[in-house]
């Protein structure tokens, strides 16, 4: 029998590690924070998928601030999923199939900021999705991808889980050619940088998986990450279950916010960025 994909299992089970919930909340800070600095109000995530973890939470923070919320998947069941969650959560969004990210099913210029997380390099036609994004946005595109860089992806790529290449287009890790193909469809590019900085490296997967895959089997070691005591949810802290989530995971966010050129702290990052502002048609 097939192992199911990783993301239908966070569908229910949101203890997602303390990596995952760490990246969510520099995210959510981030986001605030772009809306700070440029302004926007309705909102594209498209695809919704490229975190690991839960599926489809990326937008809540924006959701509770009152911006309207659209969500955009490929897989029915995994968009049906996120519905639920949102549900639970009590927030609303609008949740719209899409056949093909080369054809997203919006009129021009429908969406103040439109955006991704890590999710542009696992489908077939990057530069489609790049130009609707571009199309929808009457304001704002944003776009991260992973960050090649870094230690972690390096030990990932050759140690860890070298398989995880087959499933993804590397050459959309590139930040500088999705800044360049931004430009060329009509974008001002605004800032660029780097996100998820923490003092670990990204291996994309719970820490006990990590010592299993090394070979270590000490479960002394192992315990320290599993069981009750070990729990890390995005969901808990957003459904009031782990109201202090976000003073534990902040002490962690040093490295993140230390003032140096995001050219050096990329050798760390676990994310590059692009941002840019849709030129008005003349």
């Amino acid at each position: 029998m097939s192992e199911l994909p990783v993301w239908k299992r966070y569908l229910t089970d949101y203890n997602e590690g303390l990596g995952l919930v760490y990246e969510r909340f520099v995210l959510n800070d981030f986001l605030l924070y772009i809306k700070g600095q440029y302004g926007f109000y309705s909102v594209l995530e498209a695809p919704l998928f490229g975190m690991a973890g839960v599926s489809g939470i990326n937008s809540v923070w924006l959701a509770r601030i009152k911006c309207p919320i659209t969500l955009a998947d490929d897989d029915a069941e995994r968009l049906a999923g996120v519905e639920r969650i949102w549900g639970e959560l009590a927030l609303p969004a609008r949740f719209v199939h899409v056949q093909d990210w080369a054809r997203l099913p919006f009129a021009d210029d429908s969406f103040d900021f439109v955006w991704n997380w890590a999710a542009i390099w696992r489908l077939r036609d990057p530069d489609g999705l790049l130009a609707e994004m571009v199309r929808c946005s009457r304001k704002l595109v944003f776009v991260a991808v992973p960050n090649p860089v870094q230690v972690g992806y390096q030990f990932r790529k050759y140690v860890a889980e070298p398989e995880f290449v087959k499933e993804v287009d590397e050459r959309w890790t590139n930040i500088g050619m999705i800044r360049n193909k931004l430009e060329a469809l009509g974008v001002e590019i605004l800032a660029q940088g780097v996100l998820d900085t923490p003092p670990w490296p990204d291996t994309v997967m719970p820490a006990a998986e990590l010592l299993g895959r090394l070979g270590i089997r000490s479960q002394k070691l192992r315990s320290r990450f599993e069981g009750q005591d070990w729990r890390w949810s995005t969901m808990d802290y957003y459904l009031g279950r782990q109201p202090d989530l976000y003073d534990r995971v902040k002490k962690y966010m040093w490295l993140e916010r230390l003032t140096i050129p995001w050219q050096i702290k990329q050798l760390w990052a676990h994310h590059r960025w692009v941002l840019g502002r849709k030129r008005l048609q003349r």
